[in-house]
């Protein structure tokens, strides 16, 4: 049989582990979150930039009139190269 001073040192040892572990998981929860708030407010401001230098882009284009992505359906490539004619002159 264990001593009274056995149980109360056990006891103890088990209720400081585990107001221990939910301290530490409670400071990692923090840490864990804060990164997860700076990776959304950093995903944001990219996507922000993207926006932005997409709108940009747009803008430039419908200056002249031709449109310089090969991928919009309004494309045309002689206009392109006429363009780029003129511009070198």
């Amino acid at each position: 049989m264990a001593s009274t001073t056995v149980n109360v040192v056990r006891y103890t040892a088990l209720l400081g582990g585990v107001f221990y572990g939910i301290a530490h998981r409670r400071s990692l929860q923090k840490a864990h979150d804060a990164e997860v708030k700076q990776h959304a407010i950093h995903e944001r401001e990219h996507l922000i930039a993207e926006a932005k230098e997409a709108w940009k882009k747009k803008q430039e284009s419908g200056k002249d009139g031709v449109v310089t992505d090969p991928e919009d359906p309004r494309f045309d490539l002689e206009k392109l190269i006429a363009k780029w004619e003129s511009d070198s002159q």
